[in-house]
């Protein structure tokens, strides 16, 4: 059992298991220092607009298997770091880092909250981005400011725009976000990064973090076959691509094959790799893990293993001793991190707000699943989910209406019927489905940037493509159970005025299959 002293982010100076340079006297000539090399570029440039254009035009047009050389631009980024002198401060930097298919953010999120309520100062580097491409970068649980976005990126961007050419190109998309986090993370002199994987492992612009503390690996399934390989144990192959030699390794129980392909790697290495076990929701003294969902509880458990092994390795070990193995009481720190965890877009449930509909009948579930498994796992949350409230209010009418988009790579054929027939089995049938496109583009990265209320000439393709996948599921149903909306806004307002002309039916609105629908419908129903 730990002492139950909880550090404040507000205390006067860092808690006591801070080692000596981190008094706030160095902290503050250190960052005034920052603050001065800055200037130059705060005085040419400080539009937030300005920058977030800029990093646009780094998204490349060329598909993911154009890529003639991995290891040739993966190799790219050490010299990337070397131009901006980041060599040194990242190989200080305290990094758990967390590659996999599903979890893996959340796993990360679960992680850092626990560190924080330890009085760590923390860092976040997450993907993707829902609404605003800040949200990529947290310290101390909070997204960087658009003053410092703006004074860090063009920092970077200026002096690799200098430095860059033919040979050395500037980094595409992900790779100067990598690189900027990196940058963010050592001015703003963190205690721990929390790095999570953007795609694969092996060849990752995270993967350039040469010694982490820890690494681990959430649950495998089939993603991104195109860069990562059509069986699991080629994806596990690139995924264990993050373990290092002599570094602790984790994971949960994952399938035969992909086990064998972590294990095999991690023998490679000499490393040893320990499988955690799902957290005994008993340990949490009754409290609802942040993150919804059964599945959670595996994530949690991940995260207090690699919490576990980082205090231990950087000499904070008197702090927590676990097992994982659910034999004893969780600190407090540590249940307060993993209660009040947060992660928008995944299991999330927001309530509209509405003068002409009455309170709590209108609610959108929303989750980001876009990977067979992880649609499995939202069918799952949000069946519970409705028939939780059901037992709750068993008078109560019921409609649930299904919003869905997902990228054009994606097989609609191996999510769809997932989604359609857990639903099913746990009793859940959706009285309709409404297939949309994205309002955002890929380059709309700002929060500030609305898409156009009506869009023209939208090729609905696609989505009509989606509706012959569902409609084939309804089999004998008649009746009209399906349509395609032009546009999203055009999708909530229909939704909007079937609710208000049933007032006495509540209606449960499931968005899902992609996080950029995700991203836009919070947009829209938290104006």
């Amino acid at each position: 059992m730990l002492p139950s002293i909880t550090f404040f982010r507000t205390f006067p100076f860092p808690p006591p298991h801070r080692s000596s340079n981190r008094f706030p006297f160095c902290r503050n000539i250190s960052v005034s220092a920052a603050s001065m090399a800055l200037s130059g570029s705060l005085a040419k440039r400080s539009s937030y607009e300005e920058a977030v254009s800029s990093l646009s035009s780094l998204i490349t047009s060329r598909t993911r298997t154009d890529a003639s050389d991995l290891n040739e631009q993966f190799n790219w980024m050490f010299h990337y770091l070397k131009m901006l002198d980041l060599d040194g401060p990242v190989s200080q930097l305290k990094v758990i880092h967390v590659a996999g298919t599903k979890g893996k953010g959340s796993t990360c999120t679960f992680t850092e909250s626990i560190l924080r309520c330890y009085g760590f100062r923390t860092g976040l580097f997450t993907s993707p981005h829902l609404m605003d491409v800040r949200e990529r970068f947290r310290v101390d649980g909070l997204e960087i400011s658009e003053e410092k976005f703006v004074k860090y990126f063009w920092w970077c961007w200026d002096r690799l725009q200098e430095k860059t050419d033919d040979k050395i190109p500037m980094p595409t998309y992900f790779r100067f976000l990598a690189l900027l986090a990196f940058k963010i993370f050592s001015a703003e002199q963190v205690d721990v990064v929390v790095l999570e994987v953007g795609l694969g492992g092996k060849y990752d612009a995270t993967n350039v973090v040469e010694a982490p503390i820890v690494c681990g690996i959430s649950s495998l399934g089939y993603d991104h076959m195109d860069v990562l390989g059509n069986t699991l144990t080629e994806i596990a192959g690139e995924k264990a691509g993050i373990f290092k030699k002599g570094v602790a390794a984790y994971t949960v129980p994952q399938p035969d094959e992909a086990m064998s392909a972590l294990e095999h790697r991690a023998s490679e290495l000499g490393i040893s790799l320990e499988v955690v076990q799902p957290l005994d929701a008993a340990l949490l003294n009754g409290q609802p893990l942040g993150l919804q969902g059964d599945h959670q509880f595996i994530n949690a458990a991940l995260a207090i293993a690699l919490v576990r092994t980082w205090l231990q390795k950087t000499g904070h070990g008197d702090l927590i001793s676990l097992d994982c193995s659910n034999n004893g009481p969780l600190p407090e720190q540590v249940i307060r991190g993993l209660t009040t965890a947060s992660l928008q877009g995944r299991a999330q449930i927001v309530h509209l707000q509405d003068d002409n509909i009455t309170p709590g009948d209108l609610v959108f579930y929303l989750d980001g699943a876009h990977s067979p498994e992880s649609m499995e796992m939202c069918a799952r949350w949000f069946s519970q989910a409705i028939n939780d409230e059901k037992q709750q209010q068993p008078l109560k009418d019921y409609r649930q209406i299904l919003v869905f988009n997902c990228m054009s790579v994606r097989d609609p054929e191996l999510l769809l019927p997932r989604l359609f027939n857990i639903c099913a089995h746990q009793g859940v049938q959706f009285s309709k489905a409404i297939f949309v496109p994205n309002q955002s583009q890929f380059n709309k990265l700002g929060s500030s940037t609305a898409p156009p209320p009506q869009p023209q000439q939208v090729d609905l393709t696609w989505q009509l493509t989606l509706q012959r996948v569902w409609d084939k599921l309804l089999q004998s149903d008649k009746g009209e159970r399906s349509s395609v909306f032009g546009s999203l806004p055009e999708a909530v307002n229909w939704i909007k005025e079937t609710a208000r002309k049933n007032k006495s039916t509540r209606f449960q609105i499931l968005v899902t299959g992609s996080l950029h629908l995700v991203g836009d419908m919070i947009r829209l129903i938290k104006k």
